[in-house]
């Protein structure tokens, strides 16, 4: 039996492109995965595990694409390298066969590490700028649209006594956006 490449690609959301991982590499497998990398809860990358046999080596275009922090990483890896499958990252240029002398355990622990730590600040900064923008006063998330003559009517069902839930669901909207039509009826006045 002849021992296979096997390929895993991972995207964090459908819209992304996988075709610059692995590009140029001649695959006899290939496993994608378009989902976060925060959890080792991802179908293709329990596939590409179960698929793998001895001899056979897993390719992964960076440590990044394979795990977020060096826990999961080092379980995939140790998981991997005890059926007898060589795991090799592209952009770090590291093999890991379950033989891997000192420096290779310690390049994976580091880049393992550096992968979870840019995580982390990737969700500090993320968790500022959303800070800071609400302090700014600028409205995260979709765009709340509501016309006049919506809020018109939710005028007259609220002074008519009917209550948010009945209004909503006559409406066909969330008890939150007749909220939010009441709060701006309250704060701004109607102009009709």
């Amino acid at each position: 039996m002849s021992h296979q490449l096997i390929g895993y690609v991972r995207v964090s959301s459908q819209g992304q492109n996988t075709a610059r991982q692995l590009q140029g590499i001649e695959l006899d497998m290939e496993f994608i995965d378009k989902v976060t990398g925060s959890n080792l809860d991802r179908e293709k990358l329990q596939e590409c595990v179960a698929y793998a046999r001895k001899g056979d080596t897993v390719i992964i275009d960076s440590i990044d694409r394979l795990a977020r922090n060096l826990r999961d990483l080092q379980e995939i890896l140790e998981t991997l390298t005890k059926k007898g499958v060589i795991v090799k990252f592209i952009k770090e240029n590291l093999t890991f066969t379950g033989n891997d002398d000192a420096m290779s355990t310690l390049m994976l622990q580091m880049m393992g590490a550096f992968a979870e730590f840019e995580r982390t600040m990737i969700k500090s900064r993320q968790k500022e700028g959303i800070t800071q923008a609400r302090l700014a006063g600028k409205h995260l998330g979709r765009p709340f649209k509501v016309d006049n003559k919506f809020r018109k009517v939710v005028k007259d069902k609220l002074e008519s006594c009917q209550s948010i839930r009945s209004i909503a669901k006559d409406m066909n909207v969330s008890r939150a956006t007749i909220y939010k039509v009441k709060e701006q009826i309250n704060d701004q006045g109607m102009q009709t």
